[in-house]
């Protein structure tokens, strides 16, 4: 007995009654962008029928907002966007001032997997997720029933190489790639030391706001029985490995190390960008935050 060929994607939404919302989430990454202007390019009758949208948690780079706009005009079509209705401090009291974390993570769930949700309410839904063809991992973003994800990268063998080409045809890469492998909240729990060091030196106002955050956690775990503040511990800081001031003063003594062997680069910060590896190929990073 022959088995049936399971659906191309593309047919999955040409196929689909008049009723059933495309939506597409813009992260201010570099493949949501990528997906974007392939969809548009490829199959313009599908990105006619597109909602794209982007869930802002009021915590984002200014690198993607300037995205967003260049993405609109490229489009032709306007970026929804969606928020919480509330700011982060808001929802770090709900959470008894717990720092989200790779283990918890709240901010995603609270401020941006919710608002999308709330954006579909029960429509019947297509939503297209830019993992790639070359990427090992999940595309979580919605449980629900009603909300079927759909991976076009994955299916046309659309790898990174190609997502730099594509933007670089049309949008331009993000240019927090210039110090950052992700988009994403400044204070993003995923960021390497290297890159908080970034955010210092590329915009020093929100790495104190971020510190500003991490210390005010720390005094609330104050020892009054001992007059002094605990010791930075799980939950009170933004990385495991310790407080803000001792992850970016160990990536400055690396930076330095560093300076003293590798010659000057001296080409475009967009071609380093594109030989550096990613992460991680296994990366389970918050895919409707970062991709």
């Amino acid at each position: 007995m022959m088995t049936k060929t399971p659906m191309k994607w593309h047919e999955i939404a040409r196929t689909a009654d008049k009723k059933t919302r495309h939506v597409m989430g813009i992260s201010g990454g570099k493949d949501s962008a990528a997906l974007a202007v392939y969809v548009k390019d490829q199959y313009p009758d599908i990105h006619e029928r597109m909602e794209y949208f982007f869930t802002d948690t009021g915590a984002e780079l200014e690198e993607v907002y300037n995205l967003l706009d260049k993405l609109e005009e490229d489009l032709g079509k306007s970026i929804k966007r969606l928020n919480s209705g509330q700011d982060f401090e808001h929802w770090l009291k709900i959470h008894n001032n717990l720092l989200p974390s790779v283990q918890q993570r709240w901010c995603t769930k609270t401020m941006k997997i919710k608002p999308f949700e709330e954006f579909v309410g029960e429509d019947l839904c297509i939503s297209y997720v830019g993992i790639r063809g070359d990427e090992n991992r999940q595309g979580y973003v919605s449980t629900k029933s009603n909300i079927q994800a759909v991976f076009p990268f994955v299916e046309d063998n659309i790898v990174r190489d190609d997502v730099f080409r594509i933007l670089e045809e049309s949008v331009g890469i993000p240019e927090y790639y210039k110090w950052r492998s992700r988009s994403g909240c400044y204070f993003c729990f995923f960021q390497r030391q290297d890159e908080w060091l970034g955010l210092k030196t590329n915009h020093p106002e929100l790495f104190e706001k971020a510190k500003a955050i991490e210390n005010n956690i720390h005094i609330k775990g104050f020892d009054w029985d001992k007059g002094e503040r605990k010791v930075a511990q799980k939950g009170y800081t933004w990385n495991e490995a310790g407080t803000l001031d001792v992850i970016v003063n160990l990536a400055e003594k690396r930076e330095k190390e560093g300076k003293k062997y590798k010659p000057k680069e001296t080409r475009r910060w967009q071609d380093v960008v594109k030989d550096k590896d990613d992460d991680d190929p296994e990366d389970q990073s918050c895919i409707i935050c970062s991709l």
